[in-house]
């Protein structure tokens, strides 16, 4: 509640929150757009490997060319500019930076970026929930002992879901279901890049004219960054993924108690204390009314007769017993929202969510029968699709991560709608990755302590 206030306070002592920003794309850009607005935030540098295309964006969101003609990260220092730059190190190694923002979507990369970043000293917003959902408890644990903070991004819905469980569980509440809202329907799991574009509308034409990445828009339409997200979200509240995977069941604002409470009382849950998705549409394409599609929410349980006729005095929004109720957000901003958790940890040591241990996991499932000689081409690929299930099934089934299955060769058969698992594929690139992966399962896996 006094984020603001303490920036102003720390800004008048002569120190700005000093921010590094790797990743020009969409997210980034949005960060920029805000960046610029909040005084005593200094955007020191700008990281992307296409140099032009950061321009291109800080010019799209509004900066004025002087603001970022810094030749170098020292002299962004000394004049309040911003420097651009494809040299990353150089700004992991400026130690006037405090925190860095990894926005780059890629795994692999994101991954490497955030263990510089920790060993360099800085905290970390992982915008990147595909690394996070890989590797993020080890992460978090690596920046612990650093003194540091590794926190998910403000704005995004993982972070938010966060926000509203702690509220959930800080006020008293059994916790039924966390989730998002998403536009989802049962035929978008198998669609491509190829296809991706038919299931937003869009022609050809209006495609050309945007600069749009057909396998970041295909991630979400098949329901893989649903999963990424929804298992960062059981890593960081302690709640769990389906034992299958995500059902997406339909639901609107005043159906989200009565559709995501147990099975057993009625729900669409198979248990209380489940993940899970608000789809915003019905199998057969329908809008759901008063949907959620771009928000967020909590459903929890009164614990006694007399909170349960609280629910119903201050105008909660329940199911028809009167027991369970839901609190949701219907909007979120991404990168418009993210300098919360920059400000959050440089001035209270405090993260919007982190990864506290492995309890689900984003593994990639075959989108067609896959055979030895195929190369698996990841998130938002032509091969597969993640699923979000329980670490201790992909544990037992040594399940490949969505975020490992990008330029990797499959060596043996896999049937359609099958988890992928590492007997499945050779891996021979990025095992530095793979390794940190493999520390994580044994030293984070179901029944070992965090």
């Amino acid at each position: 509640m006094n984020l603001y206030t303490l920036l102003q306070a720390s800004a008048a002592k002569g120190k700005p929150v000093r921010v590094g920003l790797i990743g020009a794309g969409k997210f980034g850009s949005m960060v920029l757009a805000q960046a610029q607005q909040i005084a005593g935030l200094h955007m020191v540098a700008v990281v992307d490997l296409d140099v032009g295309k950061a321009r291109q964006s800080l010019d799209r969101v509004g900066w004025p060319k002087e603001r970022y003609a810094a030749p170098n990260v020292g002299d962004a220092i000394l004049s309040g500019r911003t420097c651009v730059t494809a040299n990353v190190d150089a700004v992991l190694a400026c130690p006037e930076i405090d925190c860095i923002i990894e926005a780059t979507g890629h795994p692999i990369a994101g991954t490497r970026h955030a263990l510089k970043s920790i060993e360099a000293g800085k905290h970390v917003v992982m915008v990147n929930v595909e690394a996070d959902v890989m590797v993020g408890p080890i992460l978090a644990r690596m920046a612990r002992e650093k003194g540091v903070i590794y926190s998910m991004a403000y704005g995004d819905q993982p972070a938010l879901i966060c926000e509203l469980v702690d509220w959930a569980r800080a006020s008293g509440f059994e916790i039924t279901s966390a989730g998002k809202g998403m536009n989802f329907e049962p035929r978008y799991r198998y669609s491509t890049p190829d296809t991706v574009w038919g299931f937003f509308g869009w022609t050809a034409e209006e495609v050309a004219k945007g600069d749009f990445n057909p396998k970041m828009y295909n991630s979400f339409t098949d329901g893989t960054k649903a999963a990424i997200e929804m298992a960062a979200v059981a890593n960081g509240t302690g709640l769990d993924c389906p034992d299958n995977g995500l059902a997406f069941p339909p639901s609107g604002v005043h159906d989200l108690a009565k559709v995501f409470r147990p099975r057993a009382d009625g729900g669409r849950m198979d248990r209380s204390g489940l993940v899970d998705i608000a789809a915003s549409q019905e199998p057969d394409g329908r809008e759901v009314l008063n949907n959620i599609r771009y928000g967020v929410f909590v459903t929890f349980k009164a614990h006694n007769e007399y909170a349960k006729a609280c629910f119903k005095q201050y105008g909660l929004l329940t199911d028809p017993s009167g027991w369970y109720a839901s609190m949701w957000r219907p909007f979120h901003i991404i990168g418009l929202e993210t300098s919360i958790s920059v400000l959050s940890a440089v001035l209270r040591n405090e993260a919007t969510g982190s990864s506290k241990e492995f309890r689900g996991d984003a593994v990639a499932t075959a989108k067609t029968d896959l055979n030895p000689g195929d190369m698996l081409d990841g998130e938002g690929g032509f091969a597969v699709w993640a699923n979000a299930i329980p670490a201790s099934r992909s544990r037992s089934l040594n399940a490949l991560p969505i975020g490992l299955a990008h330029n990797v060769k499959v060596i043996r058969p896999v049937k359609k709608d099958t988890i992928v698992s590492f007997d499945d594929v050779k891996i021979v690139h990025d095992l530095d990755v793979v390794n940190l992966r493999r520390q994580m399962e044994r030293e984070f896996g179901p029944g070992v302590g965090a």
